[in-house]
């Protein structure tokens, strides 16, 4: 694997995060107008940050399998931001449940908060579940793919942690199917610092889980799919675990 870029990093972070404000300014006219807008605002923002991943950072950005374009839960590996874009990028119509600070951020809070993302308070994961499903219930959940953790946090390659029954819960009160995605992008945009690593960041959307299955199956499932998956992505890059 190549040598991680410090230099390289800070560049690639300040020049998506100004390009936010910027494609904010150019949508919100449609934003407001509109949810499509807010869509549309978020996917080209994705675009720029695949973009300039390749240009300044060296990163190639890959989604292999098939993305869901109807209504579906997908549960992905949580690495890095970069897993977050390219997993939104690839969907018609994503939404997260998400911390409540990051409401206040300056243009991503405002159109997380319009495409439908459910915001929830540091710690009160369960909180926000039980919010989603009783808008789930009571047909106020906008139609699209809601986009969870099961682990519930960023992960370093190769660091488990267990997944939760919060998703197993969603899974049975949505009735749909969930698609499990893998990634590998921990090893080119860590969760935390700059140092940014050339190489080709993957994720990959697998076959999909079908609806209706028990919780621990499906759960057992989900965990069968998406760790050997993610194994398999960060060995073709050239990782290998410790221990």
């Amino acid at each position: 694997m190549a040598p991680p870029s410090r230099l390289r990093g800070l560049l690639f972070l300040l020049l998506i995060y100004a390009a936010m404000p910027v494609v904010g300014l150019l949508y919100t006219p449609w934003a407001i107008w509109s949810r499509d807008g807010a869509v549309a605002a978020c996917h080209a923002w994705c675009r720029v940050v695949r973009r300039v991943a390749r240009v300044v950072a060296g990163i190639e950005t890959e989604v292999r399998g098939t993305p869901p374009t109807g209504e579906a839960l997908v549960a992905g590996k949580h690495q890095s931001f970069l897993d977050i874009i390219l997993i939104y990028g690839a969907v018609p119509r994503g939404k997260f449940i998400m911390k409540r600070e990051l409401v206040w951020a300056p243009v991503l809070g405002q159109f997380a908060l319009r495409i439908g993302c459910v915001p929830v308070d540091r710690g009160r994961r369960g909180q926000a579940i039980r919010k989603m499903l009783a808008d789930v219930a009571s047909g106020q959940a906008d139609p699209g793919q809601l986009i969870i953790y099961p682990q519930g946090t960023r992960l370093a390659p190769g660091a488990k942690a267990p997944y939760k029954s919060g998703t197993a819960a969603l899974y049975q009160e949505l009735g749909q199917p969930c698609v499990p995605v893998a990634c590998n992008v921990g090893l080119f945009w860590p969760r935390n610092g700059i140092a940014i690593r050339p190489g080709r960041a993957v994720v990959e959307f697998l076959p999909p889980i079908p609806a209706g299955l028990p919780s621990p199956e499906f759960l057992q499932r989900l965990e069968a799919e998406i760790e050997p998956s993610s194994d398999r992505l960060m060995a073709e890059a050239g990782f290998v675990a410790r221990g």
